[in-house]
């Protein structure tokens, strides 16, 4: 019975309203049974005589007849009282559990519906009641509902990245198949051209699942920081040296804008430099020959500024809320055999935000070029 009792919220509140009234009983029957007699026999005292010489019988034999039937006039009142209590009692405990008791029900019932998958469940609140003013079980449901929302575009982004990675995927086997039937059938000649496209499809395939591991130890938050203290310029250098090549064979120019006052950061230098990398090399693919790249940085009291500006394609306004989401093309029909796997941004942005900074693009529009801005805490400001 203890253990039923237990495993059911409102017949624990119920019987805590009943105990409650119980022991309120308890207490004014006790407290009437010691206060009524010295009552009694104060209040009486003066009035015996006069009423023992109007009925003509003993002050004693009065006084005691009196006192039973006072007695057992309070006993019935108590009684009654004590009935009309308890039945009023086991009534509003009835449905104050129960309004206890249903936005529970309700939401144990929705946690079972999202645990099956159905994450559109929601428990309903209280409506016209700011959500400052609600009570305790309203402010539960308006948490369950903001995790069921949670989990609901969790489990939205995991499809499409599902379905991202199989489309991305599908692109590079489909040309490695492809070919290697056309070498099968004789189609294709066996010559350093057909060999040299199937590598370069095997190779774009081996980035793709590298950055696809890497976005996952990112997001996951599975790695390490080893901070170090160093210059923004020694970083923007470095960068420049690993792409400078790249930048004279497509005939885009770049230069740099450094503070020279700019304070010392303290960061990753790996993952810092991934950052530049890919940003940079994001600037190149999409600037036509011709076009510059500029990187600059500033000071602030608290923060490094770094900027990446290009005189590219540009990004249409809709489009700049999308631009870090991982796998997002802003030009549909544009093909990834001549870019990265898409993600690269992504990763970017991970890894400014696990330093403490911030991440941001900007862009006039189509035609118009684009800034990647980032920013990074300065010496020990870091978080």
């Amino acid at each position: 019975m203890l253990s039923y009792i237990r495993r059911h919220l409102g017949l624990k509140l119920f019987f805590s309203y009943l105990v409650v009234i119980v022991m309120g009983v308890a207490v004014l029957a006790s407290t009437a049974e010691m206060v009524v007699p010295a009552a009694f026999q104060q209040n009486m005292a003066a009035m015996l005589p006069m009423m023992s010489s109007m009925m003509g019988g003993s002050p004693q034999a009065l006084n005691q007849s009196l006192y039973t039937n006072f007695q057992a006039a309070v006993s019935e009142a108590l009684s009654m009282a004590a009935a009309a209590a308890t039945v009023t009692a086991v009534i509003a405990s009835l449905l104050i559990s129960r309004q206890v008791v249903a936005p529970v029900q309700a939401m144990m019932a929705a946690s079972w519906h999202i645990a099956e998958g159905h994450y559109e469940e929601r428990v309903r609140v209280a409506g016209n009641i700011p959500n400052q003013e609600q009570d305790e079980l309203g402010r539960l449901a308006l948490s369950f509902n903001q995790m069921a929302d949670r989990l609901e575009h969790i489990e939205s982004m995991r499809r499409q990245l599902i379905g991202d990675v199989t489309h991305e995927l599908r692109t590079p086997l489909t040309t490695i198949k492809g070919s290697m039937e056309g070498l099968m059938d004789g189609v294709l000649p066996t010559n350093a051209e057909t060999y040299s496209q199937i590598y370069r499809e095997a190779d774009r395939l081996q980035r793709l699942v590298n950055d696809l591991q890497e976005l996952s130890r990112v997001e996951a938050g599975a790695y390490d920081l080893h901070l170090q203290t160093t210059s923004v310029k020694a970083l923007v250098d470095s960068t420049i040296v690993r792409l400078g090549s790249q930048f004279l064979e497509k005939g885009v120019s770049i230069s740099t804008q450094i503070s020279l006052d700019l304070p010392s950061i303290k960061v990753d230098e790996d993952r810092i430099g991934q950052v530049l990398l890919n940003l940079v090399g994001n600037a190149l693919q999409y600037t036509p020959s011709g076009g510059s790249v500029q990187i600059s940085a500033t000071g602030g009291p608290t923060q490094v500024q770094i900027a990446i500006a290009d005189t590219g394609v540009g990004i249409p306004p809709e489009h700049l809320p999308h631009v870090f989401t991982r796998f997002y093309r802003v030009d549909k029909s544009r093909s990834r055999t001549g870019g990265g796997s898409g993600i690269g941004l992504t990763i970017a942005k991970h890894l400014v935000e696990a330093h403490g900074g911030s991440i941001w693009v900007e862009s006039p529009g189509v035609g118009k070029g684009s800034s990647f801005i980032f920013t990074l805490p300065i010496g020990d400001k870091i978080v």
